[in-house]
């Protein structure tokens, strides 16, 4: 499986943006996902995760309530809305794949994800 992240930018205090991951291969869909970011001189860290059927959805306490990640198994694409961004969102974006079909666990832990995308920088500043 190989992910490609896009969709980040500079955005304001406030602003939104929405992230894409494209995912490659028959079976991106039945893989758990995740978004993980990881800021200048900070370790990586979980940010969103759902399961293959888009049915379980996990957040970190910091961005739940602003964030939304959703998926479309038929497009092979993940995807994390982001609103009311504060600038302590800034870093760079990973999503990434869980690689057992139909079985998602310890979402927030980078270990358990297989395949990762590039990342695609997000900066909230104004």
């Amino acid at each position: 499986v190989q992910l490609q992240a896009s969709g980040g930018g500079l955005v304001q205090p406030g602003g939104s943006l929405k992230l894409s991951c494209a995912g490659s291969g028959r079976s991106f869909g039945s893989y758990g996902m995740g978004w993980f970011r990881q800021a200048p001189g900070k370790e990586r860290e979980f940010v969103s995760g759902i399961n293959w059927s888009g049915a379980s959805k996990f957040y970190v306490d910091s961005v739940r309530g602003r964030f939304t990640i959703s998926r479309d198994n038929a497009k092979n694409a993940v995807y994390l809305q982001m609103n009311s961004l504060k600038p302590e969102d800034t870093a760079v974006y990973y999503c990434a794949a869980q690689g057992t079909s139909h079985y998602y666990t310890r979402p927030e832990s980078v270990g358990d994800y297989v395949f990762w995308g590039q990342g695609t920088q997000v900066t909230v500043s104004s």
